[in-house]
């Protein structure tokens, strides 16, 4: 999701010099380190759109063009068909999505919830269960029929609340395409009023303690969840992202945040993002219960098979988080890569105290374990730095992450999003979006890893950890792309060596593996087609090959979209994508075409000579 706050302290401003010393180094490392096809390039070749010119297309499809037409289209020989959509019922007695009314808080409760992001699918015998997050509403879409297209009456408030959280549901394939199974016993909805259990260190804190809870043991809801993660004893991890824009203050503009609700974008001037959920429930009033908002901001658990409470994993910290990539490590622990995704935050990594048994009893194993921030150096090398070297106290370092990391000294991101591992080399990703305030901010210098002044186009960075094992402290690091265009821009800003008219994008966000080793790239960026951003069309989906480095552009969505969210079938035969936010600024019908309101919804691709779609 798009965010404008800054974590960090906005007046700080950057006196620097320009990128010729930035560029000077990286010529230097280009002739120091070996880091493969995609590594450090010279200021003298970044903008090569001939560098491709003998470049063939994967095999698999042919590269789109970009477009900005309001549908989604795919290569020659795919074809997509719509799965579920905002409002669809999951219950047989649920009603149909009523375009007029746009439903009610009773009709949302048991209807597919809002803008779907990060999901996953699971196997019960040849059943298929499809989990997704519903990350938010569309305010001037989904209240689209008050005066002000915002919600009104408390039971517009609590429509938008029920629109908030997963959805789980059972999918069929059928001579018609994929559908939900309705009345499924898989079916459900999590929504902010679902109790879930608090595990790992915050157990019992005081800084989780409200008027709700007194022992600070059980949380009411989860809400803004972004991306997802996926563990081997068969849970879902839903992650909560941007929880400050739903807490306000009764005080209103006299209402002064204290550090951590600074840090963390709480009621500010006492104004939530008009959400308005204060006004039905007093838990999202700071001034009526002030560690609400430490209940929010971490990665949850979700038994898709409904037989576990959901749970709130404390052990992997409190920030925006993006996703949560797991791997085993070499020596049976549990790795969790994570990103912040807010201008100038970090890039987390939870290793668990204890190890994964095939078979064994796995599912506490994210209750405890270590939290590590990273820290790159220019040279190519960097380290994982555990929190506790901030020296807080247990509960402050995890509840207060963001503040653990700038102790231990921790390199700022340009908003690092999503994390993918790749499935067979030891090696992982993380997408750094964009950063208006890179080399503006005395808290956000220019360095090797971020050397683009507000950088609006994004990167993708990779690290290599040491010795195979992705536990280890230390690691080396390179660039697999800068974003950028070259039909504008002939310095940095035209992208490095991968980069061509033909591929270009901004704003990288989703990223995932397929079975084949390819890596998925997913966009959420300015799809203006103007200016510095020409060219680049509608937000869209690209495959990269992590060996070549080569990028194809597989996907390009509906006006004013995201694609964001990404998943198969068990037998690959079909490939789930998320559009989400469609016609955001007013400018789209998808899926449902002219005089019909937009809506986020998850299509079905597969290839027409059914073969496997990664």
């Amino acid at each position: 999701m798009t965010n404008d706050s800054s974590s960090l302290d906005t007046n700080d401003e950057l006196h620097e010099t320009d990128l010729d010393l930035i560029l000077a180094r990286r010529r230097f490392l280009k002739g120091t380190a070996s880091f493969g096809a995609s590594a450090f390039v010279s200021a003298t070749n970044l903008n090569v759109a001939s560098a491709l010119a003998e470049d063939q297309p994967p095999s698999a499809f042919k590269p789109v063009s970009a477009s900005t037409n309001d549908t989604v289209v795919l290569p020659e020989g795919y074809e997509y068909s719509v799965l579920i959509r905002w409002g669809d019922p999951i219950y047989a007695n649920g009603p149909e999505f009523d375009s007029e009314s746009l439903g009610s808080a009773a009709s949302q409760a048991i209807s597919v919830g809002d803008n779907n992001d990060g999901m996953d699918t699971f196997t019960v015998g040849n059943r298929t269960i499809l989990v997704f997050n519903n990350e938010f509403t569309n305010q001037e879409i989904m209240f689209g029929n008050r005066a002000n297209r915002s919600p009104e009456t408390d039971d517009d408030v609590n429509k938008g609340k029920f629109a908030h959280g997963l959805t789980i549901v059972e999918i069929k394939e059928t001579n018609k395409g994929w559908k939900i199974v309705k009345d499924s016993e898989f079916n459900r909805r999590i929504t902010p009023n679902t109790e879930f259990s608090v595990v790992g260190p915050a157990v019992g804190s005081d800084l989780i303690k409200t008027t709700h809870d007194p022992l600070g043991r059980k949380i009411l809801g989860t809400f803004n969840n972004c991306g997802n993660g996926k563990t081997p004893w068969g849970t879902y991890l839903a992650c909560e992202e941007n929880i400050n824009g739903y807490f306000s203050s009764g005080l209103g503009e006299t209402f002064s945040q204290n550090q951590y609700e600074k840090r963390y974008g709480i009621a500010k001037d006492g104004r939530d993002w008009g959400y308005k959920w204060a006004q039905t429930d007093n838990r999202f009033d700071v001034s009526i219960e002030p560690n609400e908002p430490n209940r929010h901001g971490w990665i949850v658990e979700i038994d898709p098979l409904g037989k576990q409470k959901p749970k709130k994993l404390t052990a992997l910290g409190r920030f925006k988080h993006e996703n949560a990539e797991l791997v085993i490590a070499p020596s049976g622990h549990v790795v969790v890569y994570m990103g912040d995704d807010e201008r100038g935050e970090f890039l987390y990594k939870f290793v668990s105290r204890d190890k994964y048994e095939v078979g064994g009893a796995n599912s506490e194993l994210l209750h405890e374990g270590e939290l590590y921030a990273a820290k790159f150096y220019d040279d190519g090398y960097g380290e994982w730095i555990s929190l506790s070297d901030a020296n807080l106290a247990k509960d402050e370092t995890i509840v207060y992450a963001r503040i653990a990391a700038s102790k231990i000294g921790a390199t700022t991101m340009d908003r690092p999003e999503w994390v993918a591992v790749n499935p067979y080399k030891t090696e992982a990703y993380v997408s750094l979006t964009n950063n208006k305030y890179r080399g503006e901010k005395l808290s956000q210098p220019l360095n090797m890893p971020n050397p683009r002044r507000k950088n609006p186009y994004g990167h993708i960075l990779r690290w290599t950890p040491k010795n195979k094992d992705h536990a280890a402290r230390d690691f080396t690091w390179d660039i697999f792309v800068f974003a950028g265009n070259p039909y504008e821009h002939s310095d940095l800003k035209g992208g490095s060596w991968n980069i061509n008219t033909d591929n270009m994008f901004n704003s990288p966000d989703g990223l995932r593996f397929d079975s084949n080793g390819n890596l998925w790239i997913q966009t959420d960026g300015n799809y203006s087609n103007e200016g510095d951003f020409a060219g680049m069309g509608n937000n869209q989906m690209l495959m990269g090959d992590p060996t070549t480095g080569k990028i194809h552009r597989f996907l390009v969505g509906p006006r004013e979209c995201e694609i964001t969210g990404l998943t198969w079938s068990p037998d690959k035969k079909t490939m789930f994508v998320g559009i989400q936010h469609p016609g955001q600024k007013g400018g789209s019908n998808w899926p449902d075409g002219e005089n019909n309101i937009p809506r986020s919804a998850i299509i079905a691709i597969k290839r027409n000579d059914g073969k496997a779609v990664g």
